[in-house]
C-alpha cells in the first residue's frame, strides 16, 4: 500500500529537494520584512539568540512531528491522518487535524496571494522607469492608487495565482521539484547580488548594529512572546504544507536532521534579507526601520529610485520577494490538491483550477478589502483583517497544538520513534519530553496572548 501512495503522487528526488521545498514553504514574505524588523526593534542579537531557543524548543520539535506525520501517512494531511488514526484504532477526531491544515493553507493562499501581487506589479513599475527620482510623497500616491484599483490588484492576484498554479499542476517531480531546486538557489544569488550592492551604497556598520548588537535592556518579555509567535509561524506550521511535503519526503531520510538544516536556512535567509535591506535604509537620512509593509512599498522604492543604479537593484529586490512569495504559495495549495486527487479521482490540472479558483474567489474580499469594502468592518476589522487574524491566530496555533498532543501524547512511543527514521535515542527521547509539554505550553502561551491582544486590547 505504500509503494502505491508514493506512486500516486511522486516523491522527492533527494531529501536536498524536500529541503529546498520545506525551505521554500517557510521563506515567504515575513522573512523579507517583518524578522530584521522585529529583530532590531526588540534587541539585536538578543532577541536572535532568544529566536532561536524558540525555534529548537517549538518550530523544530512540531516541524519534526509533522513530517513524520505526512511522511508515515504517505498521502494529503486529510488522508494521512485517517490512514494513521485507523491503523491505530484511535478515534477519527483526529482526522481535523489534516481538515485544519488544508483548509488553512486554503484561506492563506487567497490573501497571500493578493499581497503577493503587489510585489509582481512594483517589478514593472521600478523597471519601466516610473519612480525614477520619485518622494515619499510621490510613492505614497502611486501606492495608494494600487490598493484604490480593484482591476489592477485583481490581475495581479490572479496573475499570481497562475504562476502558483502552473508549478503544482506538474505535480511533485516536474513542478514542485524542480520549481524549489530553481527558485531557492535563485533566491540566494539574488540575496548575495542585492547584499553586496547595499554593502557599498547604504550604511552597513548601521545595519549591522542594529540586527545584531547584544542590547538585552532592548529584549522585553513582549519581544520574548513576538520570537516565540515568529518562530512558530515562520516554519510553516500547521497550515498542511509540511504534512504534504512530508508525504513526498524519501523513505530513509532522517528526519531530525533535515528540520534543523531547514530551520537554519530559514533563519539565515531571514539575516541575510536583513542584511540587504538596512544598510540602504540607514544610508538615507529621516527613513524609519519599522515601517512593516510601507516600508517595503513605500520607502524603499523611493529610496531605490534616487540611488546609482537603483532602479534596476529595485526590480531585483521585488523579484526577490515574488519569489520567496512563490516558493510558499506552491506549498499552501499543494495539501488540497492532494487530497482531491486521492479522494474524488480528480487529475492534477483539475484539482488545480478547482481549488485555485475557490482561493481566487475568497480573496477577492482581500481585493476589495482596501478599496470598494473599506467602509465595511466587523469591530473595526476588513475582510482582509479578519482572514488574516483566523488563521493565523486562531487556527495555526491550534492545528500546531493538536499536532503536539497527538504526537507526544497519543501516538505510542515506538511507532513514532521508528516514523522518524533517526538512531539516536537520548536524542529522540529529549524531543519528545520538548513536544509532551515545552510545545504544547508555548503554543498555548501564543494562541492565548493573540486572542487577548485582539478582543482586550483592541
Amino acid at each position: 500500500m505504500g509503494d502505491s501512495r508514493e506512486r500516486l503522487h511522486g516523491t522527492w528526488a533527494s531529501r536536498w529537494t524536500f529541503i529546498l521545498a520545506a525551505t521554500g514553504s517557510a521563506v515567504g514574505l515575513g522573512n523579507i520584512w517583518k524578522f530584521p524588523y522585529i529583530a532590531g526593534e526588540n534587541g539585536g542579537g538578543a532577541f536572535v539568540l532568544m529566536y532561536l531557543a524558540c525555534i529548537l524548543l517549538v518550530g523544530v520539535p512540531v516541524m519534526m512531528a509533522e513530517v513524520m506525520l505526512g511522511r508515515k501517512g504517505r498521502m494529503s494531511p486529510i488522508n494521512a491522518m485517517r490512514r494513521i488514526t485507523r491503523e491505530a484504532g484511535l478515534h477519527g477526531r483526529w482526522n481535523g487535524i489534516g481538515w485544519m491544515g488544508v483548509v488553512a493553507g486554503v484561506l492563506i493562499l487567497s490573501y497571500y496571494a493578493v499581497i503577493a501581487g503587489w510585489a509582481l506589479y512594483y517589478v514593472v513599475k521600478m523597471s519601466d522607469g516610473s519612480l525614477q527620482g520619485a518622494s515619499g510623497d510621490e510613492a505614497a500616491r502611486q501606492f495608494a492608487a494600487l490598493l484604490g484599483d480593484p482591476g489592477t490588484l485583481i490581475f495581479c492576484q490572479t496573475l499570481f495565482m497562475v504562476l502558483t498554479m502552473g508549478v503544482v499542476v506538474a505535480g511533485v517531480v516536474r513542478g514542485l521539484g524542480v520549481a524549489v531546486r530553481t527558485l531557492m538557489p535563485l533566491l540566494f544569488v539574488l540575496l548575495v547580488v542585492l547584499l553586496v550592492y547595499s554593502a557599498r551604497q547604504g550604511d552597513f556598520a548601521a545595519a549591522v548594529d542594529f540586527l545584531f548588537s547584544f542590547r538585552t535592556e532592548s529584549l522585553t518579555w513582549t519581544g520574548v512572546l513576538v520570537s516565540l509567535g515568529h518562530a512558530f509561524f515562520t516554519l510553516s506550521l500547521g497550515m498542511g504544507a509540511i504534512m504534504a511535503y512530508g508525504a513526498y519526503m524519501p523513505e530513509h531520510a532522517p528526519i531530525g536532521k533535515t528540520v534543523i538544516t531547514i530551520a537554519i536556512l530559514d533563519t539565515l535567509v531571514a539575516l541575510m534579507a536583513g542584511m540587504a535591506i538596512f544598510p540602504i535604509v540607514f544610508g538615507s537620512p529621516g527613513v524609519e526601520p519599522n515601517a512593516g509593509p510601507s516600508l517595503m512599498f513605500q520607502t524603499l522604492p523611493v529610496i531605490f529610485g534616487n540611488m546609482p543604479g537603483g532602479l534596476f537593484f529595485g526590480a531585483l529586490f521585488f523579484v526577490l520577494v515574488s519569489v520567496a512569495a512563490w516558493s510558499s504559495s506552491i506549498s499552501l495549495i499543494e495539501p488540497g490538491v492532494a487530497w482531491l486527487i486521492e479522494s474524488k479521482g480528480m487529475n492534477r490540472v483539475t484539482a488545480n483550477l478547482l481549488l485555485g479558483f475557490v482561493a481566487w474567489l475568497i480573496g477577492l474580499g482581500t481585493v476589495l478589502s482596501f478599496n470598494v469594502w473599506q467602509g465595511y468592518t466587523l469591530g473595526g476589522d476588513t475582510f482582509f483583517d479578519i482572514m488574516d487574524f483566523f488563521t493565523a491566530s486562531v487556527m495555526l496555533p491550534l492545528t500546531g497544538l493538536f499536532i503536539a498532543i497527538f504526537v507526544g501524547w497519543i501516538m505510542k512511543p515506538g511507532v513514532v520513534f521508528e516514523a522518524l527514521g533517526d538512531d539516536a535515542p537520548r536524542t529522540l527521547q529529549a524531543w519528545r519530553f520538548i513536544l509532551r509539554y515545552l510545545s504544547p505550553l508555548a503554543i498555548g502561551v501564543i494562541f492565548v496572548v493573540g486572542l487577548y491582544n485582539k478582543f482586550f486590547l483592541a
